[in-house]
């Protein structure tokens, strides 16, 4: 490479410009994160602890609402326990074999929990059919009073969860999963109302297939983003081009700006690298500097790595 691309510092790598840690924001703290993984521990006790209460009410009452609901809660439980522990496993510190730690954990978690959205609405579907197909008797006192239970044990979850910083895929992925059993609650009160004043027991599968299309709704949101970070997708909003083109139109130090790639680490952890050709005379330090500070101003992303090469003729 030309001047000003020297190997030791010619990436900007060094430790003014960024460090190899995360570039932390208000909502990707330690203090955040420890907030967030308290909130998902709590929320999974909680489920935990109604889970059993709800199949039982659903065995007795014959309720397939309150029986999918249980099977969700299940879910749920299992998919807070993951969440919780992506936060705790992204406690870890990076090392010679992850550069980056174990955050991107999360994201798999996050899509995981995404993936079995999918499979519990799946089972809601196939039950519900059956249920209209074959008709049960539902007990509806019972499946109200467990069904309210239910809803006040999902809004104590949703509220803990919502209360947290910023918008992290794993703690979106695990409210989701509470927000369908809030949904999945309402829908049995709903129904358990209807079964008590009519007698109409089809309202109960009806009312589930609502819930389960509502599901898959979010579920779908989760998986598309999870993974769009797991193959490595740009950020939301960062277009190479226009980025580049900017740098080449706002500073003078730079001839040409190509090579931009752009990732997350997790949804908080955007990162960027790219390549700039220097124009005659510019200074690399300088323009290194201009670089980052002109793509933090733009995009917000406080991870960018750029290499600095002396401007190729144009006739070459």
């Amino acid at each position: 490479m030309g001047a000003g691309h020297d190997h030791a510092h010619g990436h900007g790598h060094g430790h003014a410009g960024h460090s190899h840690g995360p570039s932390l924001s208000t909502s990707d703290t330690p203090k955040a994160r420890r907030s967030k993984e308290r909130a998902i521990l709590i929320a999974a006790g909680l489920t935990g602890c109604f889970m059993g209460a709800e199949v039982i009410g659903g065995l007795i009452s014959g309720s397939l609402a309150l029986l999918a609901d249980a099977g969700h809660m299940l879910t749920d439980f299992a998919s807070l326990l993951l969440a919780w522990f992506a936060f705790r496993l992204a406690r870890r510190p990076a090392d010679w074999k992850r550069t980056y730690g174990f955050d991107r954990f999360s994201v798999l978690a996050a899509f995981v929990n995404g993936l079995t959205l999918f499979a519990v609405s799946g089972w809601i579907l196939f039950e519900a059919v059956q249920r209209m197909l074959d008709p049960h008797e539902v007990l509806g006192g019972l499946m109200l009073w467990v069904a309210v239970g239910g809803l006040v044990v999902n809004v104590l979850c949703f509220l803990v969860l919502s209360r947290t910083e910023g918008d992290n895929l794993n703690v979106r992925a695990a409210a989701l999963h509470v927000m369908g059993d809030l949904l999945g609650s309402v829908a049995a009160i709903a129904a358990s109302l209807i079964i008590i004043w009519t007698g109409w027991t089809p309202i109960d599968p009806i009312l589930s297939v609502l819930v389960a299309l509502l599901i898959l709704r979010s579920a779908w949101s989760v998986v598309r983003e999870s993974g769009h970070i797991l193959l490595e997708g740009a950020p939301a909003g960062f277009d190479a081009r226009a980025i580049a083109a900017d740098l080449e139109a706002t500073l003078p130090g730079v001839a040409r700006a190509h090579h931009v790639h752009a990732w997350s680490i997790t949804q908080e952890r955007p990162m960027a690298t790219l390549e700039v050709d220097l124009a005659p005379g510019a200074v690399a330090d300088d323009v290194r500097r201009a670089v980052k500070g002109r793509v933090r101003e733009t995009t917000g992303m406080k991870h960018v790595t750029v290499e600095v090469a002396a401007g190729v003729p144009p006739d070459v």
